[in-house]
C-alpha cells in the first residue's frame, strides 16, 4: 500500500465489501456512516452492486463525481469479488481523482468481535481450498499497549495460508474464539477443548467495518496507488490458463 500525503476534511465515501459470500456497500460522509446496503443474497455481486451504489447516492442526492474517497475490502477472498471491487476503485479514483483505502478482510472480520469477548484469542478462518485457510489471529493488547487500527485486538497471525491441524498446533493453547464463512463447512475441522466457535452473525465482513477501518487508515493518509493496486489474493486462483 502506498502512502500519500495531503489534507482533506469530511470526504464523500463509498465503502465496498465484495470479498465474501455476502456482499454490501456503504456510503459515508467523513466518520459518519450514512447509510449501508446488502445484497439480497449469495454471490450476487456483479448483478447487484452498481444498483446498490446508485442507490445510496441518490438516497441522499449524491452523484458518483461526488466521491471522493472509496475504501474496499482487498482480501483475502473470493478473486472474482476482489477485482470487482478493485475495478471499481480504479475506475472512481481516475475519474474523481478520488482517494481508495484498502483494507484487509480479515480485519474487517475482527472487527465484528469486540475485544471485550471473553476468549483471550481470536481467529478469523476463511476457506483456501485444497485442504488449506486463510487464517489471521488476534491476541487481546497487553495493558498500554497500541491495539491494530480500532479493532482493539493486536494480530499475532497475519493473513497466512495453513491447515486447521498447523493452527490447531500453534493456537489451541488457550480459549480461542473463531469466526469466518470458512466455518460453514468445516468447523468440525477446528474442534478442540479450547476452540469456541462464535454466532454465525460475525462471520461475515460488512461494509460498514470496511468504512470503520478505511477511515482510520485514511486519517494517517494510507492509501493505495490507483495504478499499482491489486487484491491480496495470497494464493493465486484455481484456473490457471494453458500457454501454447
Amino acid at each position: 500500500m502506498a502512502t500519500n500525503t495531503g489534507n482533506f476534511d469530511n470526504p464523500l465515501i463509498l465503502a465496498i465489501e465484495t470479498s465474501g459470500r455476502l456482499g454490501s456497500v456503504a456510503l459515508a460522509q467523513g466518520d459518519k456512516l450514512l447509510a449501508k446496503s446488502h445484497f439480497s443474497g449469495p454471490m450476487r455481486h456483479s448483478a447487484e452492486i452498481f444498483p446498490a451504489i446508485v442507490g445510496l447516492l441518490n438516497q441522499f442526492n449524491k452523484k458518483p463525481d461526488q466521491i471522493e474517497h472509496v475504501y474496499i475490502s482487498a482480501g483475502p477472498g473470493s478473486f472474482t469479488g476482489l477485482r470487482i471491487a478493485v475495478t471499481i476503485a480504479k475506475t472512481i479514483a481516475l475519474a474523481n481523482n478520488a482517494k481508495i483505502v484498502a483494507v484487509d478482510t480479515l480485519d474487517c472480520i475482527a472487527a465484528n468481535v469486540s475485544p471485550q469477548d471473553n476468549s483471550q484469542r481470536l481467529g478469523v478462518i476463511l476457506d483456501a481450498k485444497r485442504g488449506q485457510f486463510f487464517i489471521a489471529v488476534y491476541d487481546k493488547p497487553s495493558h498500554g499497549s497500541r491495539a491494530t487500527s480500532d479493532v482493539n485486538w493486536h494480530k499475532i497471525l497475519p493473513d497466512s495460508l495453513i491447515t486447521a491441524e498447523e493452527f490447531l498446533a500453534r493456537f489451541s493453547d488457550k480459549p480461542t474464539a473463531l469466526i469466518g464463512e470458512g466455518l460453514v463447512f468445516y468447523k468440525d475441522n477446528f474442534a478442540h477443548k479450547n476452540i469456541r466457535v462464535l454466532d454465525e452473525k460475525f462471520w461475515n465482513p460488512s461494509a460498514a467495518n470496511i468504512h470503520r477501518l478505511g477511515w482510520q487508515l485514511a486519517l494517517q493518509c494510507q492509501f493505495a496507488d490507483p495504478l499499482t493496486l491489486t487484491p491480496n489474493y495470497i494464493r493465486g486462483p484455481d484456473a490457471i490458463v494453458k500457454q501454447r
